[in-house]
């Protein structure tokens, strides 16, 4: 889907100062409304403008900011460090795949503040023993993932 559409939903249901970051899936808004009915208000939007059954994980600058400082790794070129946003206990069932799944070398997993952070080094992410539970048809509406930099990009535009 073209992020420049999902903006459109986004505006067409009410949000304010909508932008997508990148083509990552992200889209930063404003409104007045709770998280729990931005998630209903926008599910429903997005499932009926795609015809497909939307799954939204709704955050807040505040919980973008603790999720960016955070990070439990230290940024280096050989590793991508990931973050993942979901269901509340969600951080738990992935650490507990991460824990039962055969790693490279470097690569670790922990839980801060509620998110499930994982580092892997690069050209590994999909092949890795952990990096198939992305795929995984029991967790699709629990959890998203995305690189910890697009974090960064988030808290930029909404600054």
């Amino acid at each position: 889907m073209k992020m420049v559409d999902v903006c459109q939903v986004f505006k067409d249901a009410g949000m304010d100062h909508v932008s997508s970051v990148l083509a990552s899936g992200n889209i930063v808004f404003s409104s007045d409304r709770s998280a729990e009915e931005l998630k209903i208000v926008l599910e429903a939007a997005m499932s009926s403008y795609f015809s497909y059954e939307a799954f939204l994980f709704i955050k807040s600058q505040e919980e973008t900011s603790l999720f960016w400082s955070g990070i439990p790794f230290e940024k280096h070129p050989d590793f991508h460090i990931y973050g993942f946003v979901g269901l509340h206990g969600i951080e738990e069932v992935l650490m507990d795949e991460f824990n039962r799944s055969a790693k490279a070398d470097n690569e670790k997993a922990e839980v801060i503040n509620g998110l499930f952070y994982w580092q892997v080094p690069k050209g590994n992410t999909l092949d890795s023993t952990f990096g198939k539970v992305l795929g995984k048809k029991s967790l699709k509406d629990k959890f998203t993932s995305r690189n910890v930099n697009t974090f960064e990009k988030i808290l930029k535009i909404m600054d």
